[in-house]
């Protein structure tokens, strides 16, 4: 039998998506089932002095108009508002709550109606007066307001004064952009209202359990009033790891028509919520002459709402990557007329490593060193924060076999020295870093006597590979083929599991099912033992395996005993285990996944457009369990991560504090044309200390460093360093 852990399977779940036999949130079926349409607060801040719903209600076909004055009950007190990922301070939004206007786009109203349509055009007939307050929704201009957070990590030394003191001495803001989640499946919820009057949501969300805890909080419903589900994601990456509003108003709309109730935001109303924050990235650097570093120190200041603290780690993360005896970090706050931002793929690091990233390349360039040599120069073994070496770290592997596919050697240091014709051609590189982390997860294995197993668990698929990771560690572990493994995850009353997100659940869920794997091993172990003559009597639980389809001496395979054979022995027909899998803290050892980006970009002399035409990325993150799916997610966090360079920014009118490219036409995203070469390497990286199979997780790491090397491309093709992402042609022709 084929072994599946570490080969290239393709996805159990991808006949179902290319089919279309895969049902997202917006699609499930419900007798007579209405449709809600929401109606968006105009103005940023203030409160609502009139709300006229009589001409909507007039409409044929609409049922109700929910507002305020008329919803059915909401929880009072913050405390059941707050999900799962909440930010620890603040109280979160609560979707027609009062009058009271926090940002532009706010949802104020919900129509609901026979069709979707019919809800849409009602909608437009809600009329709104509002008292509108001052507001602030420009950071830059209210960057004098910035308060601090806690401080993400312990100064070290005297970093002003080794700053002072440095041969060389670089240091400059970097700004990144306000950017927006564009799933390709818009946000949507459908409430089933059951005969009982109970409800099953079908919710677009990274954790059922979350939206699930949550709902029930804010309904005050007990745990089985509520059921969630959300087998397929389409594409989330933090976009649904905190409930989203249209949940809320969904089952705000279940609850007072007791029918059915879909809500599906459009694309526009989408730019309402889930953003990566703006911020503004001041990194200094202090060297000596042979490039070592004295010191680093980097402050964030970052966007937030006037209602909550949303921040992630931006700084810090050259305390895990380059040695300096001196070291001082700051992240701030800006609270401003706007929705709180929501995690954003790799939230923290993206943003922080690309301006650490350009920071770097500008002191290679100052210190007349190569980007790579200087990376070596400054290479640390530990992480300094914590003085921790760790699980493992073959980021200089990365480094090597990085450049060497993409031919790095052969690089001209000198800006606009090399060309392909009318373009100028720019090499650049950056380092990647992301945290290695690991949840508790529970799964629940059925076997049957046929060699059938369902594994089920909670947990998401957001379109990583959940689906097809569980049923090959399954598979593995009960010596089964894979197509012998169902998966059902996603529903709130499977087993425990956290929200999908920060490139946990693949360690996680694949440990929980191979200590629930060992508990369907025990109890065959059991049967199997029992039998007249039976070639494993008196054998140890550690010296059997499953496999073929029979529970085996470890190392005499010969001493087997079927499946089959063992339970019909027993007399059952199935075997269910269920195991919580938990991970002893490990406080002697840092974990990180590690990645070095190498890109090419071609740049027209004349028109300033700039290509990607090359990209290598070289990743370690521990043993890779699907390399055709692993490399999908590093492609995926590639292109995401030239959108970030080149692409995405959301553009707002402060006048207004209202977004004004609110639609994938306007806001930037990188397609087709813009995507060339792509290569990725996975370095080999043993780690018997970070768990069992050493495994990291590839969510994040893949777009770390992208759009930094894209930016140090771009100086070397032009001799023009862009500060200010996206680097758009109008920058280079400035």
């Amino acid at each position: 039998m084929n072994a599946y852990v570490g080969t290239p399977t393709s996805r159990v779940d991808g006949r179902a998506k290319v089919t279309g036999a895969a049902k997202y949130a917006g699609e499930f079926p419900a007798d007579k089932l209405l449709h809600g349409f929401v109606v968006e607060a105009t103005i940023p801040c203030g409160r609502i002095a009139r709300l006229d719903t009589s001409e909507a209600l007039q409409v044929e076909g609409v049922l109700d108009v929910l507002t305020h004055a008329n919803r059915p009950p909401l929880a009072d007190k913050v405390e059941p508002w707050k999900d799962e990922v909440a930010p620890e301070k603040g109280s979160p939004f609560r979707p027609l709550y009062d009058d009271t206007i926090k940002f532009n786009s706010q949802p104020i109203a919900l129509v609901v109606a026979e069709d979707w349509e019919t809800a849409k055009f009602a909608a437009t007939l809600v009329r709104v007066e509002y008292e509108q307050r001052g507001f602030a929704t420009d950071l830059e201009g209210e960057r004098s307001n910035a308060a601090e957070k806690d401080k993400p990590h312990k100064p070290r030394g005297d970093a002003a004064a080794a700053l002072a003191g440095a041969d060389v001495r670089h240091e400059a803001d970097y700004v990144i952009p306000t950017e927006h989640h564009n799933p390709m499946e818009l946000y949507a919820t459908t409430a089933v209202w059951e005969s009982n009057g109970k409800l099953t949501i079908y919710d677009k969300t990274q954790g059922v359990q979350n939206v699930h805890k949550f709902l029930c909080g804010v309904f005050d419903k007990k745990p089985d009033d509520i059921r969630v589900v959300s087998p397929y994601v389409g594409g989330a990456f933090g976009s649904g790891l905190r409930p989203q509003y249209q949940v809320v108003l969904a089952t705000l709309g279940a609850l007072a028509l007791k029918r059915s109730v879909r809500v599906v935001l459009t694309r526009q109303q989408m730019y309402g919520l889930g953003y990566r924050p703006m911020t503004i990235e001041r990194v200094a650097l202090g060297a000596k002459s042979d490039g070592t570093l004295d010191a680093v120190t980097h402050e964030a200041i970052a966007v937030t709402s006037r209602y909550e603290d949303f921040a992630r780690n931006d700084t810090g993360w050259a305390e895990q990557l380059y040695k300096s005896p001196n070291s001082r970090f700051s992240h701030k706050l800006v609270h401003l007329d706007v929705s709180t931002p929501s995690d954003m793929r790799a939230p923290g690091a993206a943003s922080g490593v690309c301006a650490l990233e350009c920071a770097m390349d500008e002191l290679a360039v100052a210190l007349k060193l190569d980007p790579v040599e200087l990376r070596l120069k400054c290479y640390s073994d530990r992480d300094q924060s914590e003085n921790l070496p760790y699980t493992s770290k073959q980021l200089r592997e990365c480094y090597a076999r990085g450049a060497d596919a993409f031919g790095w050697s052969r690089r001209n240091p000198a800006p606009r020295s090399m060309r392909d014709g009318k373009d100028l051609v720019g090499w650049g590189m950056a380092t990647g870093v992301w945290e290695a982390l690991q949840m508790p997860v529970a799964v629940r294995i059925a076997l049957t006597s046929n060699g059938h197993a369902e594994v089920s668990c909670a947990a998401s698929d957001i379109g990583t590979g959940t689906y097809t990771i569980v049923a090959q560690v399954a598979a593995d572990a009960l010596g089964l083929p894979i197509e012998n493994i169902s998966v059902r995850l996603a529903d709130s009353s499977l087993p425990q599991a956290p929200v999908e997100g920060g490139s946990w659940m693949a360690a996680s869920s694949a440990h929980a099912v191979l200590a629930a794997a060992e508990e369907v091993r025990k109890e065959l172990l059991r049967l199997a033992g029992k039998m007249p003559g039976s070639p494993l009597a008196d054998t140890e639980l550690a010296d059997t395996v499953l496999k073929d389809g029979s529970i085996a001496g470890a190392s005499d395979n010969s001493r087997a005993v079927s499946i089959a054979d063992a339970m019909r022995h027993g007399g059952i027909e199935r075997i269910e285990k269920e195991k919580l899998n938990q991970f002893e803290e490990d406080k002697k050892h840092a974990r990180n996944t590690h990645s070095a980006v190498f890109a090419e970009v071609k740049v027209d002399e004349e028109l300033g457009v700039i290509r990607v035409t090359r990209v290598v990325s070289a990743v370690a993150a521990g043993r890779i369990l699907n390399t055709k799916t692993g490399r999908s997610q590093i492609m995926g966090s590639v292109v995401w991560g030239i959108g970030m360079a080149l692409h995405e920014e959301t553009v707002m009118d402060h006048r207004f504090g209202r977004i004004m490219n609110a639609n994938i036409a306007e806001y930037h995203i990188p397609v087709n044309a813009d995507v060339y070469d792509i290569d990725v390497i996975f370095v080999d990286e043993p780690d018997d200390r970070i768990n069992k199979l050493g495994i990291k997780g590839l969510g994040e790491i893949g777009i770390v460093g992208v759009p930094a090397a894209i930016a140090n491309a771009v100086y070397h093709a032009t001799g023009k360093r862009i500060r200010r992402f996206p680097i758009t042609l109008d920058k280079l022709l400035d």
